[in-house]
Order: C-alpha cells, then sequence, then structure tokens
C-alpha cells in the first residue's frame, strides 16, 4: 500500500488531500505500484478481451535489438539494446499505456501511445499481434495488462533514442530513456545486478527478466541468481524502513 499526496490552490492556501493508491498491475499509467501479484491473475488474450465495459485495458512493450558493440576494447560485449523509460513517477517502465476503447485493436492503441511517448523514430516499425506475449488481470481495480516484445535492428532502435526528446509526451509522463546493461562487471555488482536495484513500476522487473530468459539473451541460472538478489534487495530495504 502507498500514500500519494496531491495538492490543490484554495485561495491563498494550499491544501493536501491524501489518496489511498490501490495496488494495481506492472506498467499503470497513474504510477500507482503492485508490490505483487497476489490479487492478479493470468489470462488468455481471448478472455481478457472479452472482460465487460467497466475494464480498462493497458498495453506496454519492450524493445529491443542487437548490437555488435562492446565495452572496454571489446572485453565485454554488449549483444543486445534493451530499452526502458524513466517514468514521471521516478520509477523505470516499458513505454505504452491505456488503450481507448475507440481503438481498433490493442496493438493500434499501443502504437499511438509509442508515438506520443517515444516520437516520429517509431514510424519505422510497428508492434503486430505477432508480438503479444501475455496478459494479466486485477479483479480490485478492473485493470488488465497486455504484454508485448518487439525486435528492432540497430538502427531502428537509435531512430528511437534519438528523436524521443521530441515526442509529444517527453519531459511530461517520460523523462528519458534508458538502456538495460545486460553484462555483470567483474566485481559482482555493477552493470544488471546494480541496475535492477532501481525502482520499477509494478513487476515491470519480472517481466524484464523473464522476456529475457525467454528471448535466450539470459540462461535460466543467471536468471535465477538475479530474482534471488532482487529478495535479498527488498529484505533489506524492508529491514530499512522499519
Amino acid at each position: 500500500m502507498r500514500w500519494c499526496v496531491v495538492f490543490f490552490a484554495h485561495g491563498p492556501c494550499l491544501q493536501a488531500l491524501v489518496v489511498w493508491c490501490e495496488n494495481l498491475l506492472p506498467n499503470h499509467v497513474s504510477g500507482q505500484k503492485q508490490s505483487s501479484m497476489a490479487t492478479s491473475n493470468k489470462v488468455e488474450l481471448a478472455e481478457a478481451l472479452a472482460l465487460g465495459p467497466a475494464w480498462r485495458h493497458f498495453s506496454y512493450v519492450m524493445l529491443y535489438a542487437p548490437t555488435p558493440r562492446a565495452l572496454f576494447g571489446g572485453r565485454i560485449p554488449l549483444r543486445y539494446a534493451v530499452l526502458m523509460h524513466m517514468r514521471f513517477d521516478g520509477r523505470l517502465g516499458f513505454p505504452g499505456g491505456f488503450v481507448n476503447d475507440q481503438c481498433p485493436s490493442l496493438e493500434d492503441g499501443l502504437n499511438q501511445e509509442l508515438l506520443n511517448k517515444l516520437g516520429e523514430g517509431v514510424s519505422t516499425f510497428s508492434v503486430v499481434h505477432t508480438d503479444y506475449r501475455n496478459s494479466f488481470t486485477d479483479a480490485k481495480s478492473k485493470v488488465v495488462v497486455h504484454f508485448y516484445v518487439k525486435c528492432l535492428t540497430l538502427e531502428q532502435l537509435q531512430a528511437v533514442e534519438a528523436r524521443a526528446p521530441l515526442a509529444k509526451d517527453y519531459g511530461l509522463e517520460v523523462f528519458g530513456l534508458v538502456r538495460v546493461p545486460l553484462y555483470t562487471l567483474h566485481d559482482g555488482v555493477g552493470g544488471l545486478p546494480a541496475f535492477l536495484e532501481n525502482s520499477f513500476i509494478g513487476t515491470t522487473r519480472e517481466q524484464l527478466l523473464d522476456a529475457l530468459q525467454d528471448l535466450e539473451i539470459l540462461d535460466p541460472q543467471t536468471v535465477s541468481v538475479l530474482k534471488k538478489r532482487i529478495a535479498q534487495h527488498k529484505q533489506l530495504l524492508g529491514l530499512i524502513g522499519t
């Protein structure tokens, strides 16, 4: 559970209204955070699409591309560039957002959100149905989240990075793009382990690791070690907060 403070101007004074933020699914545009998937369920796409009009649909995508570049004179190959962004709430997430009911499909809604958040650099590709991975529902908040993974060329990904600062929502909902370091430095901390200690919206961190494993970018043993490290990090933060 989290508490958000929203300020309203009223005459010469500011009044603070404390609003309880319910736990939602990963990447919800409001910035509300879900600490676990206890109230969420994985569903088939057809089942998700058959939900009633009271449900809100959100779509997000992991954009990635192979890269031949390497760090430190070739000693650490980068292998892939995976894009995420810094959200307006200070958390990392995947680009995407709310799918309007008027959109012909989830993919059309997602592509429109990508245009708003990433700019004209996304005009060289489209997220299509075959990029779909999974859907999760949260009955309490009546939210369903759809997750996609899209492989680009390095040139396409670099065009997205170059033109993102000109996007409609850049500086508003998107505060910058980041690449995920997929390596671990010799100290065992630098690189991906350190990156995963950042704050992520909802279960985005777990989505990232699962996608990297499914794409065989990371092996299952590495993912298992990283997930254990994440659990220890969360436990430590919990102790610090007590």
